[in-house]
């Protein structure tokens, strides 16, 4: 299988779980946000909060899924690396509010280092390819 294949395989996967999460996290955020890994959730008016997490994760969804769609690779390549910074973001809230460790590391730690694995894949996919000497044009018999 080439990388192109694997990298897009990825990126599409990606874009999947993080619009079904988001979705999730925006229908019903109150059987969602205990998987996210925190002791504890808002209430009352705080759980306005949750429904924000799942429009942002439905945003970032959306981007990728813009740019794999149109063949923007290399853009592609390099919002999944700015991308897993939400991730790792998420990871560390978690950590820093005594959530629950492997929560914070098996699934945000998990998720953004895999998006940067897959964004590193199409950024050297998309540098090979734009490394290539171009072809030259054909000339013609006149």
């Amino acid at each position: 299988m080439s990388l192109k294949k694997i990298s897009t395989f990825l990126a599409a996967t990606f874009i999947l779980f993080i619009l079904w999460f988001g979705t999730e996290f925006i229908l019903s955020p109150e059987t969602t946000a205990p998987g996210f890994g925190l002791p504890s959730w808002p209430s009352g008016d705080g759980d306005g909060f949750l429904i924000i997490k799942g429009i942002r994760d439905v945003v970032l969804a959306l981007v990728l899924g813009i740019l794999l769609v149109t063949g923007h690779r290399r853009a592609l390549g390099w919002t999944l690396l700015v991308e897993a910074l939400a991730a790792y973001g998420d990871m560390a809230t978690v950590l820093a509010h005594h959530g629950s460790v492997a929560t914070a590391l098996g699934v945000h730690g998990l998720t953004a280092t895999l998006m940067v694995v897959n964004g590193l894949l199409i950024m050297r996919e998309t540098h090979k390819a734009a490394a290539a000497p171009a072809r030259p044009a054909p000339q013609s018999a006149y």
